[in-house]
């Protein structure tokens, strides 16, 4: 699990070399790598150009299937509400992410989307993995971008 969000820390950190907000996220299936992303809102002008979404979007297509029940992506920061619709849209196996999102998360702080009987509850979700590697990731780019305020 930590080789994984290991390498979502390192697209996270190519977020932050691109001015992004610092997320990464890596879908895996069967213990290999299926595709690996960061977010691109800023350079794509697009606000859903999450990791997340990237991450899923490609690996439905490499995979050819839209179902990725077979699939766990591991993400820095736990997803936000659209995020984590996507998730359960793809019926996606199970999400491990790194650092809580007391603000926005959906995989437990702000509320359990996945979880949500009404939606199916099919995506299984872990938090805290690496948690305080993703959190300083963070913390620090937007400590650094307030001091440019």
């Amino acid at each position: 699990m930590e080789e994984w969000m290991r390498m979502a820390l390192e697209e996270a950190l190519a977020a932050l070399a691109e001015g992004e907000i610092p997320v990464g996220a890596v879908l895996t299936r069967e213990g290999r790598l299926v595709c690996r992303a960061h977010n691109r809102r800023e350079a794509w002008h697009d606000p859903t150009a999450h990791a997340e979404l990237l991450c899923l979007r490609e690996g439905a297509r490499l995979l050819g299937d839209w179902r990725l029940r077979d699939c766990t992506l591991y993400v820095t920061l736990e997803p936000c509400p659209m995020c984590a619709g996507a998730m359960v849209m793809s019926q996606l196996g199970r999400c491990v992410f790194g650092a809580v999102d007391e603000r926005q998360g959906c995989c437990g702080s702000l509320y359990d989307l996945p979880g949500d009987p009404a939606l199916g509850a099919v995506t299984r979700w872990q938090g805290g993995v690496l948690q305080e590697e993703c959190r300083r990731l963070l913390q620090t780019f937007f400590q650094d971008k307030r001091g440019k305020a």
